[in-house]
């Protein structure tokens, strides 16, 4: 029973040490700031205690807690961990083209790495060559002979030997033939324990939302103050709380649901999960935008808050931005229930179906896969808001909904529709087109089946996803604003 929950909680353990990292360096920081401004130190533990940092903060206490008090001797080798942490900034990958003159003999490059970090590295030349790490051991004792038609890669299991060992500051290249060439070295390193490598970005993440909202807070007082007043309208609502509580229970329960898969229901439950996560979260925002914007604006409430020094476009960017908070709150804590939940599933699976025991690299990776999973669903949700926003200044909370259901199902069909119509009718394909331009692609953002199968998502689909999603809620706001400016609210 302890092994097997050292295997699952190794992954959080990890998580929780990116966590506490990011939570230290914030209290470096409000440190700082408390010897620079007593005043200000004050304004940004208000502004904390007030928003959704609060409840981010005890989430965050609780992953610090699960670092400090969990025996690091029985969650992993704690020297390996330090050592990856320590070795990380020395690890970055060497690219390297030298120009290798012809009948040359013993030419220095001089490339230090340590074989050990190796992970993979390919050489590769239009002429042959030997390389050597002794001068004048080229011919006597070469490491290794690289094919001209062919490139010199090793790969951990691949059917080469690595041939490098221990700490090497050189290389020598000898190049016996007649023509100069061009060498061509890639090294990919890494540290005994890759996982570290996610815990710099989990800092990261924590110090840039804790940032993030204290400088819109800093920067846009007044429209900061409408937001405040929706986060709390909203998360008070008995919906939201219904939607939280309601995912956390699906979640525990798709654990032990049979799924029948032969093994793959770890699949069916990163599936089941993000699409929970994902639909209970884009019913709470428009819903929260036809409660908070609609009814504000058919009861009269706006016109007395524009009474104020408020004016519409600090009015609707700030209902905007209150409904975005706690929809991310949301995401935050069934992000968390969903990544332990996936790593519990894989030491579940492992015994029910009498499969050798699972690693905690292997828990690691379902469990860590799945976050650009929940980072597209919350891009997704974050339009949708904003499609809500901009129809709630015009319509009432019923026609939003149908609208927004409607955009909701058409968006996921859109790219179905433009392939099948290609090259058969020319007004299906261009109402296809069209409609891929006023509509918002929102299978852009679905790869449920790319997480659940294990697939890595690239940093460059994750960068587009977020462009398309700023440009579309950025044209959402704008017409929010047209719509808006020349509403009569009396």
């Amino acid at each position: 029973m302890s092994g097997n929950l050292s295997v699952w909680l190794t992954p959080l353990w990890m998580l929780s040490i990116g966590v506490t990292c990011g939570m230290a360096m914030l209290l470096v920081l409000y440190g700082v700031l408390w010897i620079v401004s007593r005043r200000a130190a004050a304004a940004v533990l208000r502004a904390v205690r007030e928003s959704i940092l609060l409840p981010v903060s005890y989430l965050a206490i609780a992953f610090v807690v699960l670092c400090v008090l969990v025996p690091a001797a029985q969650i992993a080798q704690f020297g390996p961990v330090l050592e990856s942490l320590r070795r990380l900034p020395y690890v970055t990958p060497i690219h390297e083209v030298v120009a290798v003159p012809a009948q040359t003999d013993d030419m220095e490059l001089p490339l230090s790495f340590r074989a050990d970090d190796l992970h993979s590295y390919t050489l590769s030349s239009d002429q042959d060559l030997i390389i050597a790490i002794e001068p004048g051991k080229a011919l006597s004792a070469p490491l290794l002979a690289i094919d001209g038609n062919e490139p010199y890669k090793w790969t951990p299991g691949g059917i080469r030997e690595r041939r490098f060992n221990g700490d090497v500051e050189k290389i020598y290249v000898t190049n016996l033939s007649d023509a100069p060439t061009t060498l061509t070295v890639d090294l990919e390193r890494t540290v005994p324990i890759p996982q570290v490598r996610h815990i710099p970005i989990i800092a990261a993440a924590v110090i840039g939302l804790f940032l993030t909202y204290l400088f819109v807070n800093w920067r846009m007082p007044r429209l900061s103050a409408v937001a405040l007043a929706t986060t709390k309208e909203c998360s008070s609502q008995p919906l939201y709380l219904l939607m939280l509580f309601g995912g956390i229970v699906a979640l525990f329960i798709f654990i032990i649901l049979p799924y029948n898969t032969f093994g793959e229901d770890v699949k069916i439950l990163k599936d089941s999960g993000l699409t929970t996560i994902m639909v209970a979260s884009i019913l709470i925002g428009v819903w929260s935008a036809s409660v908070s914007v609609a009814e504000e604006i058919e009861g009269r409430t706006a016109l007395t808050v524009l009474s104020k020094p408020i004016s519409r476009a600090q009015f609707v960017l700030g209902k905007f931005l209150g409904i975005i908070w706690p929809v991310l709150l949301m995401y935050i804590i069934l992000g968390a229930v969903l990544l332990l939940t996936v790593s519990y599933k894989v030491v579940y699976d492992a015994r029910e179906t009498t499969n050798p025991d699972p690693t905690w690299q292997d828990c690691y990776g379902e469990m860590i896969g799945t976050v650009p999973g929940l980072a597209l669903a919350f891009m997704e949700t974050i339009v949708m808001t904003a499609i809500s926003v901009a129809i709630s200044t015009r319509l009432s909370m019923m026609p939003n909904l149908i609208v927004c259901g409607s955009i909701y199902v058409l968006g996921h069909l859109i790219p179905p529709i433009v392939q099948s119509s290609a090259g058969e009718n020319e007004f299906v394909a261009f109402v296809g087109r069209l409609s891929a331009i006023i509509v918002p692609v929102l299978d852009h953002f679905n790869i449920q089946a790319a997480v659940a199968g294990g697939v890595a998502v690239p940093w460059v689909y994750l960068g587009w996803a977020l462009v398309y999603c700023l440009m579309y809620t950025a044209a959402m706001m704008l017409l929010a604003l047209v719509l808006f400016e020349d509403r009569d609210l009396a």
